[in-house]
């Protein structure tokens, strides 16, 4: 029985994919089977009466198993230890291995003798290292990826052996054109020569770049930086990056944005060092992209506070913070009729009290309210002059209602017309929607196409106008616009000049007779005095409207007004 175990023993040694090495007390090897003369580069029969540790590449791993070999050497088995360490390879250099230690009866009754097992797991060592290079990093640029980068982020704003962090968010401005224009294979390729551009400007030891999001970049530098430096530095890499990039010999111009933030190591959070970050690249993009923008604690006070206005509007809205009040048009003949009442949106905010539409519009666009704003200004416009109606009947002026523009060019937008008049019994007649030239050219929707259904269905379009050439749309657009009204700059120059031998002056006179000689009424916003209304009169104005007559109005009081005539 025991030579037939012995038997078999020998067989699983010979035959063992693992490397196998019988020590005796003294660590040295007794025996070696072949796949371990394999992983060493070592003709088994060569590696007897060498000590082990003699192929461990590691010094502090090797002290390590020779003093784990002691303990392998008594009169009782010890429990088996497993470890990691490289052994070299005498033809191919190091080998990553797993050691299995344990220990076998030696001859001798009572004593037992080191065993050691050993797994070849380099293959399995390099699958690691890629797969984790690959959640590191970006696959189409190699540059570290937003997991990465945040992770250097946060480690260098806690290490204060460097005086400065600055950190640097690029994107590249328009790159959805380009990508959309070119296709998705010249936009990688752009996206490929951007990172090299990047890699190359910032390749310092304590520098380092990566790729954030679809066309954004960021930048991370230690050291002993200033404003300046770091400056000087950005503006090297946006120039280097304005040169042409050569997509099948065509040059793709591009450009980019960036926001740049330093601090001290300690003196904020990482999380707080990337919003401020955004909020200033942001900035840079709103002053007209292609720029770079420091932080600035004043400025960036302000941002957060439009940025939670923004954050707030859908709440806004349904805690009913938001308000349309009119201000009435009246006629300048005279009568002192008010044909027409003009809806204006509001917020009345809990901390920021009441907001114009201009504090908080550009917001709603960014947050992509202002479609559900808009439709709940021309809702709530159109609940009051159904009241009104019914207690006034035929003397109800018209309601004048300027769509915000994302609503305007909305496909949607006769669909949401006739809804709101059909859900608050209003005839269409009585309705008056208000466009400027911006909103009638604004090709992301069919705006022309929604206002002539609207037209035909019986509801009146008035275009604001501030120069001549947005007459000129009236014609060229063949829109059937039925009243003109008069805004902006050129009603503006009438409150400086008080006589009309002036340049601005005879340019209003010139607006007015164009408008006339297209057979459209015309009339006036934002007039302040009863002196300035007479001159629009004269002109041939028809109404007016602003604080010469009365400012904007809750609709109890645009009630009261129709009562008293």
């Amino acid at each position: 029985m025991r030579s037939a175990a012995s038997d078999r023993f020998v067989a699983l040694f010979t035959d063992a994919p693992l490397g196998i090495a019988l020590l005796d007390a003294t660590g040295e090897i007794v025996s070696a089977n072949p796949s371990l003369g394999t992983m060493l580069g070592i003709a088994p029969d060569a590696l007897a009466d060498t000590k082990f540790t003699e192929y461990v590449r590691g010094k502090a791993d090797a002290a390590a198993l020779a003093a784990l070999l002691t303990s392998y050497t008594g009169a009782a088995p010890a429990e088996p230890t497993r470890f990691e360490t490289e052994l070299e390879n005498a033809e191919d250099g190091p080998v990553r291995t797993k050691l299995t230690l344990s220990s076998l009866p030696a001859d001798q009754a009572d004593t037992m003798y080191p065993v050691l097992m050993v797994e070849d797991i380099t293959d399995l060592n390099l699958l690691h290292e890629r797969l984790r290079h690959q959640n590191l990093h970006d696959p189409l640029t190699g540059l570290p990826n937003a997991a990465n980068f945040h992770g250097q982020l946060e480690s260098a704003m806690v290490d204060k052996s460097h005086a400065t962090v600055a950190l640097v968010l690029l994107d590249i401005d328009g790159f959805r054109v380009i990508n959309d224009g070119l296709g998705s294979e010249a936009g990688d390729k752009i996206l490929e020569a951007v990172a090299t551009t990047l890699r190359d400007a910032f390749s310092g030891a304590d520098e380092s770049v990566a790729r954030l999001t679809g066309d954004g970049f960021g930048v991370l530098l230690k050291g002993e930086l200033t404003p300046q430096y770091v400056i000087d530095r950005v503006e090297h890499a946006l120039n280097w990056l304005a040169e042409p990039i050569y997509i099948d010999d065509a040059g793709v111009g591009i450009s980019a944005s960036a926001g740049i933030v330093l601090r001290a190591p300690g003196s904020t959070t990482d999380k707080d060092m990337l919003r401020a970050a955004e909020v200033t690249l942001h900035r840079a993009k709103e002053a007209g992209r292609a720029k770079w923008m420091l932080y600035e604690t004043e400025l960036d006070a302000e941002d957060r506070r439009r940025y939670r206005l923004g954050a707030g509007i859908a709440g806004g809205i349904e805690r009913g913070e938001f308000e349309v009040r009119y201000q009435p048009t009246v006629k300048l003949d005279g009568s002192r009729l008010v044909p027409v009442v003009n809806a204006r949106l509001y917020w009345n905010h809990p901390s920021e009290g009441r907001l114009e539409r201009d504090d908080f519009l550009p917001l709603a666009d960014a947050t992509g309210m202002t479609v559900r704003i808009g439709t709940w200004m021309l809702d709530q416009a159109l609940k009051d002059y159904a009241r009104w109606q019914q207690e006034a009947g035929e003397r109800t002026p018209d309601l004048c209602v300027r769509p915000l523009r994302r609503l305007a060019i909305d496909d949607d937008l006769v669909g949401i017309v006739r809804g709101q008049l059909a859900k608050h019994d209003v005839p269409s007649t009585a309705l008056r929607l208000c466009a400027d030239s911006g909103t009638l050219v604004d090709t992301r929707g069919e705006v022309h196409d929604s206002l002539s259904v609207l037209n035909e269905i019986g509801v009146k379009l008035v275009l604001a106008v501030s120069a001549a050439a947005d007459l000129e749309l009236i014609p060229r657009s063949e829109l059937p616009v039925e009243y003109v009204s008069l805004e902006g700059q050129i009603v503006d120059a009438l409150l400086d000049v008080a006589y009309s031998g002036s340049t601005q002056f005879q340019h209003l006179e010139h607006l007015v007779r164009s408008a006339q000689q297209l057979g459209v009424p015309i009339g006036a916003a934002g007039v302040t005095t009863e002196e300035q209304a007479s001159t629009l009169a004269g002109m041939g104005v028809i109404a007016a409207r602003g604080k010469f007559f009365r400012g904007p109005l809750p609709a109890e009081e645009i009630t009261d007004l129709i009562a008293t005539g």
